[in-house]
């Protein structure tokens, strides 16, 4: 039996406070749907492989880190429920920003310079994408409501997560993974991506213009940045193909299978 494909996962950390112990956590999401997402590999009904989850802590020393990454096939760049520090980026800090540990978006930063420089297969999501395209060269919007008039609701100030339309680019990574169609997508955030770095283009915004999703330019780097949470509960049964197409890129590099669309329900 040939061996599985290894998708990294970046976690989530909180630092030592008084009487709490410091901590990191993995959201089972992200590892389940890797398990989860499947693809065909050859003509038999047994020629079929899923990938083994490895989920990398924030560790300091850079060779240790790179060690890991040449282990890997792939990486998953997490999101997170607070933000990047955005006196990092220039800006002064909003009072709805809620920055993540420096230890965490110092391992962030370290771990995607690292996958782009190696060019490796790279799924960003929520935050990961925002990361993602900063280090490339890119911008934030530091809050949505404020930064672009007129905007939708990205964010239930109750709920957490809401859902809303979004406009697909044809010809796109995203578009050859949803179809025609009209797609909603479950949505979390207050910040999102303002310019998208060199190399990059958008392959869907919200109907506000926010920009929801980018993508390599290079069609044999397969490097997706999606605003929403395919792995969240809150996702329909079209979003595990956003994995099923990392994995096919994995697996078949230069020639991704093009799966066949599945509807929701």
């Amino acid at each position: 039996m040939a061996a599985k494909p290894l998708i990294g996962i970046n976690g989530d950390f909180r630092a030592a406070r008084k009487d709490v112990t410091a901590l990191s956590w993995f959201n089972t999401g992200y590892y389940d749907s890797i398990s989860a997402a499947k693809i065909k590999t050859g003509p038999k009904e047994s020629d079929v492989t899923n990938a083994i989850p490895i989920l990398i802590p924030p560790l300091d020393d850079d060779g240790e880190l790179k060690q890991i990454l040449s282990m890997l096939d792939g990486l998953v760049l997490a999101g997170c429920t607070q933000d990047l520090e955005p006196v990092r980026l220039g800006m002064d800090r909003h009072p709805a920003t809620r920055p993540m540990p420096a230890r965490r978006e110092d391992f962030d930063r370290r771990l995607c310079k690292m996958a782009v420089e190696m060019k490796m297969p790279i799924l960003a999501i929520g935050g990961g994408m925002q990361l993602l395209n900063v280090i490339c060269g890119g911008s934030i919007y530091q809050h949505i409501a404020e930064d672009c008039p007129r905007s939708l609701h990205h964010h239930d100030p109750v709920e957490g997560t809401l859902r809303h339309v979004i406009e697909i680019v044809p010809g796109t990574r995203v578009d050859t993974i949803y179809g025609p169609g009209e797609i909603r997508v479950n949505s979390c955030h207050h910040q999102a991506v303002n310019v998208v770095a060199k190399g990059f283009r958008v392959s869907s915004t919200a109907p506000d213009g926010v920009i929801e999703s980018f993508e390599a330019e290079d069609p044999d780097w397969f490097c997706l940045g999606v605003q929403w949470h395919p792995e969240n509960e809150s996702a329909s049964a079209l979003d595990m193909q956003v994995f099923e197409q990392l994995l096919s890129a994995i697996v078949h590099q230069k020639q991704p299978v093009i799966l066949p669309m599945r509807k929701a329900g």
